[in-house]
């Protein structure tokens, strides 16, 4: 697939880039107002560490399993795209969600947001030759940050310590 370059339109408007997709995506993932979905920084926004480790006692996960499990899928697709040594990983997803630990609760929210952050300094940072080569990866991890952000705001609900004012009434 060929990266489009910027072509304006007879309505004055530019034709979207893959880098300028790419980043609206990430720039959805991360930001502070609520458009289609609430993105994960407000919805791990106020979370204490006691609401981080709630479960339902269904075997579902917790909102702190969840974030662990997003920063480690997140790392691993920017480790990859800058070509860094991988966390290690031996294959097993279930234990992605399992380095959550109540004592470093605000510190897994502020990595959660560097994750996010970093994919979207990476793409900025990136010509077309070398998003040509992670656009696949990098739209799934958002679809996947997206899906599991859905998650953690469904347990807020169920624990009652989501504000419908922060969105998803």
């Amino acid at each position: 697939m060929a990266i489009a370059t910027s072509t304006v339109h007879a309505s004055g408007q530019e034709s979207p880039t893959l880098k300028s997709i790419l980043l609206e995506q990430l720039r959805a993932l991360l930001h502070n107002v609520k458009e289609w979905f609430v993105p994960v920084n407000i919805a791990l926004e106020d979370v204490t560490p006691d609401q981080a480790k709630w479960t339902d006692g269904s075997g579902n996960h917790s909102i702190g399993q969840l974030a662990s499990h997003l920063i480690f899928w997140n790392l691993q697709q920017l480790y990859s795209f800058k070509k860094l040594p991988q966390p290690k990983f031996d294959g097993n997803n279930d234990e992605t969600f399992n380095s959550f630990n109540v004592t470093n609760w605000k510190a897994i929210v502020q990595r959660a947001r560097q994750c996010v952050n970093g994919n979207r300094k990476a793409v900025e940072e990136s010509d077309d030759a070398k998003l040509q080569s992670w656009y696949s990866n990098l739209a799934h991890i958002s679809t996947h940050n997206a899906y599991h952000t859905g998650q953690i705001i469904y347990i807020r609900k169920l624990q009652g310590s989501w504000d419908p004012n922060k969105g998803v009434k």
